[in-house]
């Protein structure tokens, strides 16, 4: 395998561990920092980037320079009722995203995801609204399709061998001609303003000790977390930061979150939606480094053969991989709907499987397998929402927003080339 375990080992100093010699023996982590403080972290940071582990900074960078450009062009971009609104629009696609961070870390594709969201919407719009079917029992149908629609597409390419791209690009058709004929002659179906699928996007936290009280318990939970990692390291003699490297961290964390909540609440509060996509960012982050299953998703997409002969079940996790995919793409389906409060034949187009794919890539999930986090998908969907935002604020016309996109993907690509090169020159890949 190319890589195990790999997340976690992100440097630090090192304890002692029995062998001879400085610094770490090769391939047992991936990270070599040395040395401890602000020092240790610049080593470190410097090592990563020789060694070709750009991510997440690309996205980062890539977000500080488009809010300098557009807020330097226009006064509002920065303003509390924008920033909050990119919070909310964010969700949507971001949720798709997240699903295909699974299918991209095997080092597969999923070109339906968009698709598949019309077409749930789709359903839960036709049983809720047209057939009467409680809100609740529909949503849980929607995802069911969802899920439905990831296992057999899975089942194709895992199961009989079929390549990942074909299966989706055929399901990309045929779920988008199969929405079209469950919405019917009127093509467009508006959802019930009361109902709860509406309100995830319409919905504030307007009390200002909920965003507060949520940035506090994020950065507590951050440094409780980074302490306790640290300790485990050192315990048994590998990488880990030290306490003043977590200090800085957490600092940081703590600035982010502070001010995120502070402009949520200059408008009215924080969002629901984007209170839910925190939590399944968070959550399948945790999943993907912290559980048996995530571990596995990882180590496959490192190597495939390898895994096999480790006796990973690779054909289950690939089926399992497009399931969560399909059922994210129901969840993101949702939030779209609820977004403009209908669902309609626009529904699923073709450019959110690009601004999809796109958000992960830009945000540090390589194309190649077995490596990026969720936490990828944040920061590519503020790259592309703020391109979109800042483009309405200064009238420049809507095909301009693809062509910019594009180039941004490209270069989110190449990079990714870049990164993979200089990790087989150090031997990392």
């Amino acid at each position: 395998m190319r890589r195990t375990e790999a997340s976690g080992s992100t440097g630090g100093t090192r304890a002692g561990d029995g062998r001879s010699g400085s610094g770490p023996a090769p391939g047992d982590q991936r990270r070599t920092d040395t040395g401890g403080g602000l020092g240790g972290l610049a080593r470190g940071f410097a090592g990563r980037m020789r060694g070709g582990e750009f991510e997440p900074l690309p996205g980062a960078v890539a977000v500080a320079l488009l809010w300098i450009v557009f807020q330097s062009l226009d006064q509002q971009f920065l303003s509390p009722r924008n920033l909050s609104n990119l919070s909310i629009d964010i969700v949507g696609t971001g949720m798709i995203a997240l699903g295909l961070v699974f299918v991209l870390l095997l080092g597969d594709v999923d070109l339906s995801v968009g698709s598949a969201s019309g077409l749930t919407a789709a359903v839960f719009a036709v049983l809720n609204v047209n057939k009467g079917m409680p809100e609740w029992a529909a949503v849980l149908a929607a995802l069911v399709v969802g899920a439905a629609i990831g296992a057999t597409q899975g089942f194709f390419a895992a199961r009989l061998g079929v390549p990942a791209f074909v299966v989706t690009l055929a399901g990309l058709l045929a779920w988008n001609g199969l929405m079209l004929y469950v919405l019917g002659v009127s093509g467009t179906i508006n959802l019930p303003e009361e109902g709860f699928v509406n309100a995830l996007t319409s919905y504030y936290f307007r009390d200002v000790a909920v965003a507060y009280g949520l940035a506090a318990l994020s950065v507590a939970v951050f440094l409780l977390a980074s302490y306790r990692d640290s300790r485990r390291r050192r315990a048994v003699g590998v990488v880990y930061r030290p306490f003043g490297v977590i200090a800085v961290r957490t600092a940081a964390v703590a600035v982010v979150a502070f001010g995120a909540a502070w402009i949520l609440n200059r408008f009215q509060g924080l969002p629901l939606a984007l209170l839910v996509f925190l939590v399944f960012v968070v959550g399948l982050d945790f999943v993907l480094r912290r559980t048996y299953y995530g571990r596995r998703i990882v180590s496959v997409g490192g190597g495939g053969e390898a895994a096999r002969r480790a006796g990973i079940n690779v054909v289950w996790l690939r089926i399992s991989a497009f399931m969560v995919s399909g059922t994210l793409a129901a969840v993101g389906g949702l939030f779209l709907a609820s977004r403009v409060a209908a669902v309609g034949q626009t529904s699923g187009s073709s450019i959110l499987l690009i601004n999809a794919i796109a958000a992960a890539v830009i945000g540090g999930v390589s194309l190649f397998g077995g490596r990026g986090t969720t936490w990828s998908v944040l920061l590519g969907m503020l790259v592309i929402q703020s391109i979109a935002s800042g483009m309405v604020l200064l009238g420049i016309p809507t095909p301009m927003q693809s062509v910019i996109t594009g180039g941004v993907l490209l270069a989110a690509v190449v990079l990714d080339s870049l990164s993979r090169r200089a990790q087989r020159a150090h031997g990392r890949a």
